[in-house]
């Protein structure tokens, strides 16, 4: 088997490996090294995050499960630093070397930083990766002015992120239009008009010289002499194409990786694809062409016979803010070109298409896109126009013809995947599609930045006549492969009596036979909640964490976090963790942020024995379960505190260990309001007050910050472990699986629980649904430390017997 080496974990090269597993699922021995610490996201929706509208885990393209079902060795947080192209051989900065027969370069780009006087400052960045969202967010918690250098897509989408979250924003652009490359000063007049009456503030045609302040940025000074105050800067200005490990191992470089038709570079057996590679003198930052590269990057590799990348035309559809906004091709005019043009102030609507010799050479749409899959097809195809009316929709926001009918079939619907309408209908036909979600799983569309699902929900109309149910189709599946939401999967189980993972699939007509990485821990789980008497876990369902009972690291090791209960230690155990790490030479035994030690770099094989050795449960770190309870020291050494919070915190997580929940729960326990313990950010968290307790519900303390909602106060610990049993309950049988306690509660309202668990009855009987549920499980190591199946099934330990 080929030995296929990728060096990046970005969307474009990852869409080429996608591509390569459908047509040569078994020719190559694939590893991919990753810089940053993640699984492959969609940054297409970064901003997205920014803007409060979902999570760094709804973003995540293919999980950790995906790569490891498709036999794929990833490495994340680690770079490589050399390439070796005489020898075949990569070398990465975390020491690894490893041989390839093909190696693909996808290592993307980075942002521009403007090489001015305190760009390094603290309170600087770009806007490129999760770590850039992540640094924003936390800024804006602490500060509250921000300037964004640049008014192109990327600053506006920054900046209407930073207004979400409660920062006041000026947006520096060098330029007197905004978002000058795509569009023409009339359609860049209306989208400034809109967003400062959301609360922008624009300073236009200015060129920042300096970044001033201390160790963190305070302010920007211009050209022009003026000045700016600002806590955060945030660079929004272009990209770089990351060429710095192909330049140094003597791959020819221009602006990009050059390469040919093929995505072939300099060197033998090596390639480029995506930000990171030049096409004919180009450099492409959008994902459709992308993806075009990969898929002929795709066939090339494999040895099938492949048509030429000869480059893209590209078209832009952007979502700024709430405003439509669509441009392709050419935007000015000049001699040779005149306008069609429709502009309707009142509504804020613009539409012009730029035509040179009867046939359209350029296109701007603001406020009203549904022209745009037409009018690019037109562009594309060079098609003559003569007695062709240009507009089809009306010139309103609530207008469009919606003729699916007289689309042709060669029309792209989705310009990120390049999907046409043909292939859509093709899809629905053959493979029996109902749903947009089963869509969008067997064709891509709509997989990237979303903008063409109604479009592909009126093909599916279209396609499937009186058969289209409009309810059944928007609604949202498990997965791609089935129509059941979760609602009629939990029915159907009950109903049918289905008591396995492959007799759910079987008995309910999934159209995958096998399951995927998203299905099968959910079905899992839900057996698993709704017959807790009896029901046998299916482990290798299970996500891969939870299969291997520890968290996988980025080099492939994994980390043994023991159970501290409230945070509390004996001499005993730190004794008895700190021979075990000595013993097995781990290379960092650390404090995690829930009061515990991790021993991290711990090799797979090493897990059972370590475990046996420390002889304490699991913390279950890595588990969609009660992960920890963090307490302050409280009433019997703070002089602050009221109540004992060591003793509740305990008593908690003695309790509900090892439980099963949609997702992982975190618990905080303060003893007064001062909140040593981040209580007030946790799934659930306990603040003691002078004669009892008050109880938060649906924080959350990672990117997407959410403080917890006031559910009840009680006087006792006894009425706090009911109330918390019951709200745990209630979370366990109604959310969807992977849906955090703050997502979970803003989807079914704080009001509506609080109503279910004020009756007495009812938490009684959630109470005793919990206390039958949490009978059922055992301590996970000490299954496997006595099974030599699971050791050897798991861990490749086997201990030979004597006789053997």
């Amino acid at each position: 088997m080929k030995k296929l080496v990728m060096i990046g974990n970005g969307m474009a090269g990852v869409r080429t490996i996608e591509e390569i597993l459908k047509l040569a699922p078994d020719q190559f021995e694939i590893t991919i090294f990753g810089q940053e610490p993640h699984p492959n996201y969609n940054r297409i929706k970064l901003s997205n995050i920014l803007q409060g509208e979902t999570s760094f885990e709804d973003i995540i393209i293919n999980p950790l499960d995906w790569y490891i079902e498709n036999n794929i060795q990833l490495y994340t947080g680690d770079a490589i630093t050399k390439i070796d192209t005489q020898k075949k051989l990569v070398h990465s900065d975390q020491g690894r070397v490893v041989e390839y027969d093909e190696l693909i370069i996808a290592t993307g780009s980075n942002s521009f930083i403007l090489p001015i006087p305190g760009s390094d400052k603290i309170g600087v960045t770009g806007f490129r990766d999760i770590k850039d969202c992540e640094m924003m967010i936390n800024s804006a918690n602490h500060y509250k002015k921000a300037v964004v250098i640049g008014g192109g897509l990327l600053g506006l989408e920054a900046a209407r992120g930073l207004l979400n979250l409660g920062m006041k924003v000026e947006v520096v652009h060098l330029m007197p239009s905004l978002m000058e490359r795509q569009l023409d000063p009339i359609a860049s007049s209306l989208l400034k008009a809109e967003l400062e009456s959301q609360g922008m503030r624009f300073l236009m045609e200015k060129e920042t010289v300096e970044i001033i302040g201390d160790e963190r940025v305070a302010g920007l000074r211009f050209k022009d002499g003026s000045f700016a105050r600002a806590d955060l800067v945030v660079m929004a200005i272009g990209i770089k194409s990351n060429t710095s490990v192909a330049k140094e191992s003597g791959i020819y470089v221009n602006r990009g990786i050059v390469v040919n038709d093929f995505m072939e570079t300099s060197a033998p057996n090596v390639y480029a694809v995506g930000e990171c590679a030049e096409h004919r003198e180009i450099v492409y930052g959008l994902v459709a062409p992308l993806y075009e590269q990969g898929k002929v990057l795709a066939e090339r590799i494999c040895g099938k016979e492949a048509a030429p990348y000869e480059g893209s035309v590209t078209g832009t559809q952007l979502k700024v803010a709430g405003v439509d906004l669509y441009s392709a091709g050419e935007i000015f005019e000049d001699g040779t070109t005149k306008s069609i043009m429709v502009y309707n102030e009142y509504e804020g609507i613009y539409k012009r298409a730029l035509v040179r010799n009867n046939r359209i050479v350029g296109i701007v749409l603001y406020g009203d896109t549904k022209d745009s899959t037409r009018l690019f097809r037109m562009l594309t195809k060079k098609e003559d126009i003569t007695g062709v009316s240009i507009f089809e929709s009306q010139c309103s926001a609530e207008g469009g013809s919606g003729d699916i009918a007289s689309m042709p079939n060669d029309e792209l619907v989705c310009g990120c995947n390049g999907v046409t309408k043909g292939a859509i209908v093709e899809a629905i036909k053959t493979q029996g599609l109902t749903t947009l979600d089963q869509v969008s799983h067997c064709t891509n569309a709509g997989r990237s930045c979303g903008r063409c699902k109604p479009m592909v929900n009126d093909i599916l109309a279209y396609t499937l006549g009186d058969q289209f149910d409009a309810g059944a189709a928007q609604k949202t599946s498990i997965c791609g492969c089935t129509t059941i939401s979760r609602e009629e999967l939990v029915a159907e189980i009950k109903a049918k009596g289905l008591t396995s993972v492959k007799e759910v699939m079987n008995v309910l007509e999934w159209n995958n036979d096998e399951g995927c990485t998203k299905c099968r821990p959910a079905i899992n789980y839900y057996l698993g909640m709704i017959h807790m008497d009896d029901y046998k876990d299916d482990r290798d369902s299970r996500l891969v964490n939870e299969k291997m009972h520890a968290n996988i690291q980025k080099d492939g090791t994994y980390s043994v976090v023991p159970r501290m209960y409230g945070g509390v230690t004996t001499a005993a155990d730190l004794k008895k963790i700190a021979e075990v790490a000595e013993k097995y030479d781990v290379p960092l035994v650390k404090l995690t942020g829930g009061q515990r030690i991790g021993l991290f770099g711990v090799k797979k094989e090493d897990l059972p024995s370590m475990w046996e050795e420390l002889d304490m449960p699991s913390g279950y770190a890595y588990g969609k379960t009660l992960r920890t309870v963090k307490t302050c020291v409280g009433a019997q050494f703070c002089r602050y505190g009221t109540q004992d919070s060591m003793a509740l915190g305990i008593e908690l997580e003695k309790k509900f260990e090892r439980l099963d929940t949609p997702h992982k729960v975190k618990m905080g326990v303060s003893a007064c309001p001062r909140n040593c313990s981040e209580a007030g950010i946790k799934d659930i968290g306990f603040v003691g007050i002078d004669g009892g307790w008050e109880i938060y519900v649906a924080g959350n303390g990672g990117v997407d910050l959410r403080a917890g909602d006031l559910l009840a106060t009680v006087k006792t610990e006894a009425e706090v472990m009911e109330m918390t049993g019951a709200y745990l309950q209630y979370y366990r049988e109604t959310a969807n699986y992977l849906e955090r306690t703050s997502k979970w509660i803003e989807r079914v309202g704080l009001e509506h629980v609080k109503e279910v668990l004020a009756n007495k009855e009812t938490r009684k009987e959630l109470n005793e649904r919990m206390d039958k549920t949490l009978k059922k499980y055992i301590e996970p190591w000490h299954e496997a430390i006595e099974s030599e199946n699971i050791k050897d099934k798991y861990y490749a330990v086997h201990t030979v017997k004597a006789g053997e």
